[in-house]
């Protein structure tokens, strides 16, 4: 007669082999995801809109006073030249907010501050206002040049 064994269930070596097949699928799904890649986009499409935000604020400013910008001077000697958006550079806030921008002038979403929103602008003798995200060159994406808009 043969003796049947009543312990049913998995032994290690199979619990072993099913962990070492799940961490190995999980290290695949993790590299093709790219976690690094993913949160740089996403910073970068919060920079756009941002630039946006601030381009479209300005340009609405400038068409309520017949294509006139009022709030002091956006050229910075040639197309090249530009400055930084905040308190500390140039202070955009005091002429476009709450009136065109009711939540304030946006911010890098990785290291901006009131004071240096990271964001820079600059205007061609021609008039047409470009606005720069410095810091949107980030490894992970591979950009060597900033993220720019102009109008």
């Amino acid at each position: 007669m043969k003796k049947v064994s009543k312990n049913k269930g998995f032994t290690l070596i199979e619990i072993l082999v099913v962990i070492g097949i799940i961490a190995i699928l999980a290290g695949i799904v993790i590299v093709a995801i790219n976690p690094a890649r993913q949160f740089a986009q996403a910073r970068n499409s919060q920079r756009l809109s941002n630039i946006n935000t601030i381009l479209n604020a300005v340009g609405q400013n400038m068409a309520d006073n017949k294509g006139v910008w009022n709030c002091g001077s956006l050229y910075f000697s040639g197309s090249s030249a530009s400055t930084t958006i905040g308190t500390g550079g140039s202070d955009l806030a005091t002429c476009l907010v709450p009136t065109y921008i009711p939540s304030g002038i946006p911010q890098d979403p990785s290291s901006g501050t009131s004071v240096d929103t990271k964001y820079q602008i600059s205007t061609t003798t021609t008039g047409i206002v470009m606005i720069c995200a410095p810091l949107s060159s980030e490894p992970a994406l591979g950009f060597p040049t900033p993220l720019c808009v102009m109008r």
